[in-house]
């Protein structure tokens, strides 16, 4: 356990002194917040908007197993197939059973996809996976992992992604974002067309409907999960909503808080693709998927639910505000984390995954500072959880050496230095 806190500060103090990573958050920072003020300020009635998405997730997290029940009901009705998976065992066995071997997957961002080492292990099987997010392109290409919850690339400067996509395109490509962007285009497209199924995550899963909401900037998504003939949905059980109408609040919500206007593309997915045109008659698999497929996970959040004071981890919307107000997220980036980062990223890593002994580190690394609080759309104290969680790792004798070292510091000395 010593070396794994060793193991740990080396890594973050190693990125706080790497200062490309510092350029990279510092620019990223700035651009987020005024771009976030700029979007509340103009749709100011967002804040009643997400007190009532707010009563609803609770809501759902308070009956979870109604939810689940009512979602398999209509994403089967839909002509949908449905999944569920209790944990990694489970999730696996069903996306090898599906995916099978020597195929062309394309994925659209999913961070709960890093959960069961999606990507390793698809190709273990033996296919070929493209991220097509530019973000997680620009990860997967590095072999690293997602640094933010909506930016994966965001701890990465321009810099460094035309060294990198100079070495895949074999050509020198400058530190221009348009022109970068504009290889990625052209290096992916193709790719879309290939594929033979395509896999993303869910912002929400709406139980009425069995509709699959997916916000997007990039349209990467829309190609990735309407050219192959199967679309895999792969989403945790906090992402189901109630009403067609939820899906709708969730998107004001997490669009203004995440810095937009509005996005770009907002793709409802409600089974496989269909036709009437002829007498009428239904026929599935028209110019889109010919197969739908609904993998719901649990993986603890169901034990999550249960306990009130973690439960409202779970109302996560992942609009990664609270990062970019964080007072250690813009030094150590993604890397104070293990599959979910930063402050709200220590109760999902003690409790849905990683387990309380890759939470310890992280949890003695926040300030309890509250700015997460003030910027988080639902609410979530996370100041509170970890405060909690501190308690529950000093019982299981979790406790980092370096704390120990300076409590014991502090009370000697008065100081922690």
């Amino acid at each position: 356990m010593e070396q794994e806190f060793k193991d740990y500060m080396k890594l973050i103090y190693k990125t706080r002194r790497d200062r490309f990573t510092r350029t990279a958050l510092r620019r990223a920072v700035d651009a987020f917040r005024v771009a976030r003020d700029s979007a509340l300020q103009a749709f100011p009635y967002v804040e009643e908007e997400k007190k009532k998405l707010q009563e609803t997730k609770d809501f759902v997290i308070k009956h979870l197993d109604d939810f689940i029940d009512k979602t398999e009901k209509m994403v089967k009705t839909m002509h949908g197939n449905f999944h569920f998976a209790k944990d990694e065992k489970e999730a696996l066995k069903v996306l090898k059973k599906l995916t099978g071997t020597g195929k062309t997957i394309v994925k659209g961002k999913s961070i709960t996809s890093e959960e069961i080492d999606m990507n390793e292990n698809l190709e273990k099987w033996g296919n070929t996976v493209y991220e097509t997010d530019l973000g997680e392109f620009i990860v997967q290409s590095l072999k690293s992992r997602p640094m933010h919850i909506l930016a994966p690339a965001v701890n990465i400067p321009k810099e460094k992604v035309a060294e990198l996509f100079s070495k895949i395109a074999n050509k020198t490509l400058p530190p221009d974002p348009e022109k970068l962007t504009a290889f990625a285009r052209e290096f992916l497209r193709d790719k879309f067309m290939e594929a033979d199924i395509g896999i993303s995550g869910a912002n929400a899963i709406t139980a009425d409907t069995g509709s699959v909401f997916l916000f997007e900037n990039e349209g990467n998504i829309r190609f990735a999960t309407n050219a192959p003939d199967i679309h895999i949905v792969f989403a945790g059980i906090e992402k189901i909503l109630p009403t067609l109408s939820d899906g709708f609040r969730l998107l004001e919500v997490v669009s203004r808080y995440a810095g937009y206007l509005a996005m770009t593309y907002v793709s409802i997915v409600s089974g496989p693709s269909k036709t009437g045109d002829i007498e009428k008659t239904i026929v599935y698999g028209a110019h889109g998927p010919r197969e739908f497929h609904v993998i719901l996970y649990d993986n603890g959040r169901s034990e999550v639910a249960k306990d009130p004071d973690i439960a409202p981890i779970l109302r996560c919307v992942r609009c990664g505000a609270c990062m970019y107000e964080c007072a250690i997220y813009p030094i150590t980036t993604g890397y104070w984390g293990y599959k979910y980062m930063g402050g709200i990223g220590i109760p999902w890593t003690a409790y849905i995954s990683g387990g309380l002994k890759k939470a310890a580190p992280m949890a003695f690394t926040c300030t309890l500072c509250g700015r997460c609080v003030k910027y988080c759309p639902m609410d979530i104290d996370t100041p509170e959880i970890v405060l909690r969680l501190r308690e529950l790792l000093k019982e299981k004798g979790y406790i980092p050496p370096f704390i120990k070292s300076m409590v014991e510091t502090v009370m000697k000395d008065g100081v922690p230095y």
